[in-house]
């Protein structure tokens, strides 16, 4: 399964499942990021870390730990 981390720049996608347990779940989950929700993928830093997106019309940023967390198709 393709997680976050490895979308391409401008690549919009799906969210399939959120595989954080616990805290780290509960903050995507705070963040809007649910099973469903269409992401955008805006920009990644050079060294990867962090990736800013955008989700239902909020621009975030995920460390690439959270980001790999969430599978997408």
């Amino acid at each position: 399964m393709k997680t976050l981390k490895d979308v391409p720049v401008g690549q919009t996608v799906t969210v399939a499942r959120l595989a954080g347990e616990g805290a780290v779940k509960r903050r995507m989950m705070d963040m809007g990021i649910t099973k469903g929700v269409t992401v955008s993928v805006r920009k990644v830093a050079p060294l990867g870390d962090p990736v800013e997106v955008t989700v239902r019309g909020y621009e975030l940023s995920l460390r690439k730990s959270d980001a790999q967390m969430i599978e997408v198709s």
